[in-house]
């Protein structure tokens, strides 16, 4: 029995150029189709991790995030009392500023950073005021940091694995072996939860805690009742500072150092940026 197709449907075989071309049309269209146009400026921020730690398909593996610019909606946000008080002001914005559909818990704490120098670059300009003292002298300098010369520190990329974010690591002393991921916004939350219930306790645990979320398995073994245990009662003080120099290492993110003149010696030092209240909230009284 006959069957009848769309009219459109080729009757003679095609060539592979022809193919190609259908094929490439189709591309650029669907292309196209997916190019959102909004009526606010946006602006792509760079992310540190180069989106290497996100899976594969992942709206942030491109290394990319789309922002818009801060308006008086946006403001709202940062004089919210509620907000302030519960300590989620900024991510409240952060929120409010991403136009890249993502699942915000999603975001590496790496990229977070550069996601905050570039919603204050969107919202109150590149130029930020900063008070530094000099390492010998204690001397008091005032300089003024462009936040978009700010460049990311230099790391160490072999262990990074595409669409991975896991990396493995030998304790020194204990010689376990153990793996490691770095921190998302999702995983924060979960510490910054634990951390509080535990201050209510009068324990101050925030190191446990963090390498409680930190390591996600031992030997092999990711049974998370068995990786808590290992770390309250097994874990040495100094394979603990290993993990936390080695991640230091691999860590992608915005290095918030900048070369400051000396006016007396002629000579430059180098200083962290310190981000003060004023850094969103510039009529702050500090």
């Amino acid at each position: 029995m006959s069957q009848q197709v769309n009219d459109d449907y080729p009757t003679k075989p095609l060539s592979d150029k022809q193919l190609k071309d259908i094929a490439t049309a189709k591309y650029e269209s669907k292309a196209t189709e997916e190019i959102k146009v909004y009526d606010f400026p946006t602006e792509i921020v760079e992310l540190p991790s180069k989106g290497k730690l996100y899976p594969e398909g992942h709206p942030l593996s491109s290394g990319k995030l789309e922002m818009k610019y801060m308006s008086a909606r946006e403001e709202d946000i940062l004089t919210n009392d509620s907000f302030i008080k519960q300590g989620v002001v900024l991510d409240k914005l952060f929120k409010a500023l991403i136009v890249t559909p993502i699942d915000y818990n999603d975001l590496l704490l790496c990229d977070k950073n550069a996601v905050m120098i570039a919603a204050r670059v969107l919202g109150y300009g590149k130029d930020y005021e900063v008070t530094v003292t000099h390492p010998n002298t204690g001397e008091e300098h005032k300089v003024t940091v462009d936040l978009t010369k700010l460049v990311e520190k230099e790391i160490d990329w072999a262990p990074h694995e595409s669409g991975k974010n896991e990396f493995e690591f030998e304790l020194p002393a204990s010689k376990r072996k153990v793996m490691l991921r770095l921190l998302t916004q999702g995983a924060q939350r979960k510490i910054d939860i634990e951390t509080k219930s535990l201050a209510k306790l009068k324990r101050n645990a925030t190191l446990t805690t963090t390498l409680k979320h930190v390591i996600i398995s031992i030997d092999g073994d990711a049974d998370n009742n068995k990786i808590r245990k290992f770390i309250d009662n097994e874990l040495l003080a100094i394979d603990s500072r290993a993990i936390r120099t080695y991640l230091k290492t691999i860590t992608p993110e915005i290095d918030l150092s900048v070369e400051v003149p000396d006016g007396e010696s002629g000579d430059t030092f180098r200083s962290q940026v310190a981000i003060g209240l004023d850094f969103f909230w510039p009529d702050a009284e500090i």
